[in-house]
């Protein structure tokens, strides 16, 4: 019988690229370790690109580069008293066998541990991993194909997956990103009505259009947005209403 705390796992997953999966992994990741207290752990599964391990072997190298980023680096690793949170490998077929061993063998059970999960239904061992994902959260953009592709792949899981499988997945949340505030509202309104009318669960927190979100850092820069070293400057986050959505973010997910 396990008598370890085993920690909430969390996926940001559908079935289209370039919506956000990613840098929304490692936002969340970096703000609830460095800045929330939380422990937290990233399984990198999108094989064979496995962005997020390179991201943070960009991080090393940029924080080095960086005297303003070195300090602030520093002072963070020396008020929290913590290490980075570990960024591994894996694919979707083998990463729950591989979290079981990471931490059964931890000194420190992580609170959370996020998975970036490749894009495709088709990879080996996808759907059984999702069935063990606690909270799943879907970026979708106002842009027909990925509303259509998401909201089928979420169907899927909700009304296929969750009534005739034991799953411990919690609950499924869609939310808005890349929000261009010259489209229309109603357009929004419309396509938030059909979710609705699927039972489909959406944020209410929506996510605004920003460069940032494709940008690391600088060799210059003096904050960060996207990196798995430190957290998001908070302006930055109030700027595209990331603060809302992390607010929203652990109501859902009760830490």
């Amino acid at each position: 019988m396990k008598t370890k705390k085993q920690p909430t796992i969390i996926a940001f997953s559908t079935q289209k690229g370039g919506v956000g999966k990613s840098t929304f992994t490692t936002l969340m990741a970096s703000i609830l370790h460095y800045r929330m207290g939380y422990q937290v752990a990233v399984f990198d599964c999108d094989f064979p690109q496995y962005s997020l391990f390179q991201m943070r072997d960009r991080d090393l190298k940029m924080v080095m580069q960086n005297e303003i980023l070195k300090k602030m680096a520093h002072k963070q690793f020396t008020r929290i008293n913590k290490k980075a949170y570990p960024i591994f490998q894996s694919k979707a077929d083998q990463v729950l066998e591989e979290i079981e061993v990471y931490v059964d063998g931890s000194e420190t059970t992580p609170d959370v541990i996020f998975l970036d999960l490749p894009g495709t239904v088709n990879t080996a061992g996808i759907l059984k991993t999702l069935t063990n994902v606690n909270y799943i959260f879907s970026p979708i953009t106002a842009d027909r194909v990925v509303l259509e592709s998401t909201l089928s792949f979420t169907n899927v899981l909700i009304n296929v997956l969750m009534k005739e499988t034991q799953t411990r997945i919690r609950s499924i949340h869609l939310f808005w990103n890349q929000v261009d505030g010259r489209e229309r509202t109603m357009l929004y309104k419309n396509y938030s009505k059909v979710i609705s009318d699927l039972g489909l669960q959406l944020m209410e927190t929506t996510i605004t259009d920003s460069k940032r979100f494709r940008k690391e850092g600088e060799a210059v820069a003096k904050t960060v947005f996207r990196s798995t070293l430190l957290p998001a400057d908070p302006k930055l986050l109030t700027q595209c209403r990331l603060d809302r959505f992390v607010e929203e973010f652990l109501k859902i997910v009760k830490l």
